[in-house]
């Protein structure tokens, strides 16, 4: 088994060769007379325990301790010192030493105290990465699929979270969006930094420009103190801008300052200010049409899609919708105290042959609903949402609304169901355009948010 390493930094050539003669036996001993030779053996070397004076030649123990532990997974550091004092301790385990000896110095004092800390970095790293694989697995736990599609999001995730590019994640409403910035936040190498989340659609121009980059006190009428702003909010991490198609001219041309420049300015401030944010960006527009039709800027498209990941709709991976169905019923049985029950042949046939035009959020509600109403020992098609329960024929993928609505076969008189799976069909052929699917359907865009709401959908 490989030995544990240790580094002993001291510049008294007598004590370095001491230490080593009495642990090279337990451990693998590297050893540096200051604090420079020691940093380029931290660089170069994994080293596990730090074992360090306090008072050398240059930089000081302490200043090499800051250095150390800031390194990506840094060693264990015991700091050694012939001017032992409570506030020299206290200082040193402020900046992070695990302990403090003095000298002159007891062997078996300090091979103990070395063991006991290689025992505290075993257990801190094994929790560490318990989590992060708890973590991780809680993460890309929610985004489900085994088709091709969803084989390439998976593949792209984890080829782009390590990196600092810019994405741009393209997809219908539903498809799971804010599922893949999560994962890529997380996956990002910092994820105990903040993510934060900006719904720009939400937001008036004025608002959204204030809530990114934030504001002076009296920059405009109600201004009545400084803001921070979401970009300063993310500094370290992760800003994730959702419906990025909506924003207007003017705040287009603030972000592109501050994706270019890695520099924002507060609304009502002319000072700079540098930003470390990882941009992550949504929208279920197409971009690059918006760019051709002049509503948004291409060297801003260029900056946000340096990747891209579009988000597959539900209907074009139909084998992913019993996984994801099966993923559902449990958190909702959980969620509401009930046993996780099956779904029938006929619910489960039901659910393949829907167009789902809300996408997997759509799914993920019918299932909640079906879960909720059953009370009996399985969940059948009559505890699924009305639109899937009323269902006569189930349509195919890929027919035309005209198809869709061959009658030629059983003939169904319910007119809910009808209009419903019109509406539905209708919207899938036009890709939830709503103004598209009204001329499709023969009816003005008012009629059809009109029979949206009467029909619940």
């Amino acid at each position: 088994m490989q030995q544990p390493t240790l580094l002993i930094v001291d510049d008294e050539r007598a004590t370095r060769e001491g230490l080593r003669a009495a642990l090279e036996e337990e451990f693998d001993v590297y050893t540096a007379s200051g604090a420079t030779e020691a940093l380029t053996i931290l660089q170069s070397e994994p080293i596990d325990l730090l074992l360090t004076d306090l008072r050398m030649g240059g930089e000081s123990g302490m200043e090499l301790l800051e250095k150390a532990l800031v390194r990506p997974n840094p060693p264990v550091a015991i700091m050694m010192t012939a001017y032992g004092s409570v506030d020299t301790a206290v200082e040193a385990m402020r900046r992070g030493a695990w302990h403090f000896v003095t000298k002159p110095l007891n062997l078996d004092e300090v091979e103990m105290l070395l063991k006991r800390a290689l025992k505290t970095r075993k257990l801190e790293t094994e929790v560490r990465e318990l989590k992060q694989q708890s973590s991780e697995r809680h993460k890309l736990d929610r985004l489900i699929g085994k088709s091709p599609a969803m084989t390439r999001v998976f593949d792209l995730i984890h080829q782009v979270a390590p990196t600092r590019a810019t994405v741009l994640i393209e997809g219908e409403s539903g498809t799971g969006k804010e599922v893949v910035a999560h994962a890529i936040h997380h996956l990002s190498g910092r994820p105990e930094s903040k993510m934060v989340i900006v719904h720009c659609a939400a937001l008036s121009p004025q608002l959204l420009e204030s809530e990114l980059f934030g504001h002076e006190k009296g920059a405009f009428t109600g201004a009545a103190q400084r803001r921070i702003g979401r970009f300063e909010q993310a500094d370290g991490g992760t800003l994730f801008l959702d419906e990025i198609g909506e924003i207007d001219a003017a705040t287009q041309v603030k972000l592109l300052r501050a994706l270019s420049e890695r520099t924002i300015e507060r609304v009502g401030s002319n000072s700079p200010i540098k930003i470390d944010v990882r941009v992550v960006a949504a929208t279920n527009k197409n971009l690059r049409e918006l760019v051709d039709q002049g509503k948004f800027r291409e060297d801003l498209y260029f900056r946000l899609n340096v990747v891209k990941i579009e988000m597959p709709p539900l209907r074009t991976r139909r084998e992913d919708i019993v996984l994801l169905a099966g993923s559902f019923l449990k958190e909702f049985a959980k969620d509401n105290g009930r046993p996780v029950k099956p779904l029938t042949d006929a619910a489960l046939d039901r659910l393949r042959h829907y167009s789902w035009p809300g996408n997997v959020r759509e799914l993920r509600t019918a299932i909640e609903h079906g879960v909720v109403m059953s009370n009996d020992s399985v969940i059948d098609v009559r505890h699924l949402p009305a639109f899937l329960a009323d269902q006569g024929q189930t349509a195919s993928p890929g027919l035309s609304v005209s198809n869709k609505m061959d009658l030629a076969g059983p003939v169904e008189f319910n007119l809910h169901a009808l209009e419903t799976r019109a509406i539905r069909a209708a919207l899938d052929q036009a890709g939830s355009n709503r103004t598209r699917a009204a001329e499709l359907l023969g009816v003005s865009r008012r009629t059809l948010q009109r029979k949206l709401k009467e029909l619940g959908l």
